[in-house]
């Protein structure tokens, strides 16, 4: 987690009637991991981590729900009471107190108990690499964007002033992934040539080129099995997503596969029929239904790779369906952040436009 400085501690707070949706937005803007739920007054009532939104996502709790209800589903459990210090609080308490609750955050209380500021682990405790290397998989045509991707690989199509994949390569560096494999195929020799060997950009590169497409998991055949977890992450996706937060959810689950879900939502424009046999029992009005939808994102475990075929063809999804057939571990890791898989004339604009208002940044 990068470390920001919090001009006006009210960005991150709300209130405990207002909507996960909303608390959803404030977190996403603060780019903290929390928000505090507070009353009028500031009084700290209790905290809203993402990690509680995203169990609330798997759980299929409505986004309109208020966040007292979160605050409700954590009583009798470690923090049901926020953890906070004051502003007293010796910084060798802190740390101790951000080590033994496992939290990145705690909020600071004055002496009449209102929330004044909130510090963040990475201010107190340096950062250290995560023991994650990646593969960025950009050995697509991208025949979507024709014509733009006519002459230029799609993952050196220019987003915000920069390749698309700078971007991807900058958010691995940040969150203290180094080595880096990329996975090459059309017009591969353009990407090896920006990027090198990843010098100049802060990580070690190497690449895996496929001299026919092996599909979205084929390629990992090409790097052997990995001494630890690898991240997998497809060439064209923009996103905020806090890696680190995946490695913790992935390694509490202890998953052979984690694979990123992003919530999407359809709304049928008709009136939907439900019926018995031919009794009509309800009508519901264009209604909405949500799903979640494979994001593109995935952290694997070494002993995931006893299950593909090496320099052949092979999708993700028949990685997750071999695994799962076996019984092997498959969690689904809800990303809240940003994120935008660029596929089609549409997204492309979408980006240049998010990047252009501050809705994506790093």
């Amino acid at each position: 987690m990068a470390s920001k400085e919090i001009k006006d501690i009210t960005s991150i707070c709300i209130r405990p009637e207002t909507s996960i949706h909303i608390a959803l937005e404030t977190l996403d803007k603060g780019a903290l991991g929390i928000v505090l739920v507070t009353d009028a007054d500031l009084h700290l009532i209790g905290t809203i981590t993402d990690g509680d939104i995203r169990r609330a996502v798997l759980a299929g709790l409505s986004l309109e729900t208020s966040v007292s209800h979160l605050l409700e589903s954590k009583a009798g459990g470690m923090y049901a009471s926020p953890i906070a210090v004051h502003v007293d609080t010796p910084q060798e308490e802190r740390i101790k107190l951000l080590q033994q609750y496992l939290i990145y955050q705690l909020p600071v209380l004055d002496e009449e108990d209102r929330v004044v500021d909130l510090i963040t682990i990475d201010t107190l405790v340096p950062e250290e690499a995560l023991p994650v290397n990646a593969l960025i998989m950009a050995g697509g045509y991208g025949t979507r964007l024709s014509p733009l991707t006519d002459d230029t690989p799609k993952p050196l199509l220019p987003v915000g002033g920069k390749p698309l994949m700078e971007w991807v390569v900058e958010q691995l560096n940040q969150s203290g992934i180094r080595n880096i494999h990329i996975s090459t195929h059309y017009l591969g020799e353009r990407i090896k040539n920006h990027f090198g060997n990843g010098e100049s950009f802060g990580v070690n590169i190497d690449y895996l080129t496929e001299d026919s497409p092996l599909g979205t998991a084929g390629a990992l055949g090409l790097v052997g099995q990995p001494d630890g977890p690898l991240l997998v992450i497809n060439g064209d996706i923009l996103t905020q997503l806090n890696f680190r937060e995946m490695f913790a959810f992935h390694q509490k689950h202890h998953a052979d596969l984690t694979v990123g879900v992003r919530q999407f939502s359809v709304q049928v424009p008709y009136g939907v029929v439900e019926s018995d046999d031919v009794q009509v029992t309800k009508v519901r009005e264009k209604p909405t239904y949500s799903f979640l939808v494979n994001a593109g994102v995935y952290l694997l475990e070494p002993s995931a790779f006893a299950f593909f075929p090496a320099h052949e063809r092979f999708d993700m999804p028949d990685l997750i369906t071999t695994l799962i057939e076996h019984e092997r571990s498959v969690v689904s890791f809800p990303i809240l952040e940003y994120w935008l898989d660029i596929g089609q004339h549409t997204d492309y604009r979408q980006a240049q436009e998010d990047i252009q208002k501050g809705k994506f940044s790093l």
